[in-house]
């Protein structure tokens, strides 16, 4: 994800023919939003005289938001690297038998690279979503909509980066290791959307 872009240059290559930026990028792009507005909540509760019980601990849970930030970004333009390898592969020369197993090599080991980015994304919004739990039950109160959107995105960023695990495991000539992939992503995302609409639930009948 190059950060030095404008939004408005982002929006453009997004909705052109080229393949990157894609899904997989959206997907971390999703959980860098839901990590920065975690950390909005953070820095609107720290300083409150109300919340002076919960600072120390709202100014750590921020410091670790703010490394998940990071980490997204970066897997956005891992997944930007990675689909270009796989096109890099697809276009080495294929007129000898071993120039098509060194091809075929090089498309299944790229292709893997491309699964294991959205998986990555998987992980980590696992592990942020409890950060989001404790913001939404101690953060500021008046910012309580915006922790719910940060835990809306969290899943949204999941379920985005686990259609590209599938997409990508769908073409690897390995089953084995495409089912490995799988069912990791899969007990990920069972886990990460249940906690994601627990939280939002819990979001929606605090602010009725």
């Amino acid at each position: 994800m190059n950060l030095t872009k404008t939004l408005q240059e982002y929006l453009n290559e997004l909705s052109s023919n080229s393949p990157t930026p894609g899904g997989g990028n959206v997907a971390a792009l999703c959980g860098a939003l839901s990590a920065s507005l975690g950390m909005m909540v953070c820095n609107l509760t720290i300083g409150k005289k109300k919340y002076s019980d919960v600072e120390e601990e709202m100014i750590l849970l921020k410091e670790k938001l703010e490394r998940f930030q990071k980490k997204f970004c970066e897997l956005g333009a891992k997944d930007n690297e990675a689909f270009d390898k796989v096109m890099d592969a697809f276009k080495l020369p294929k007129e000898t038998d071993i120039e098509k197993e060194i091809r075929s090599k090089k498309i299944e080991e790229a292709t893997i690279g491309a699964a294991e980015v959205p998986s990555d994304v998987m992980n980590q919004c696992a592990a942020m979503l409890p950060l989001i739990k404790i913001i939404i039950e101690k953060g500021n109160k008046n910012s309580l909509s915006d922790a719910g959107v940060a835990a809306l995105l969290a899943g949204t960023a999941a379920k985005s980066a686990y259609f590209n695990v599938l997409i990508n495991c769908s073409s690897l000539s390995n089953q084995t290791i495409a089912s490995e992939i799988k069912k990791r992503a899969e007990i990920h995302i069972d886990e990460i959307l249940t906690t994601s609409s627990k939280l939002t639930d819990q979001v929606i009948k605090a602010v009725q």
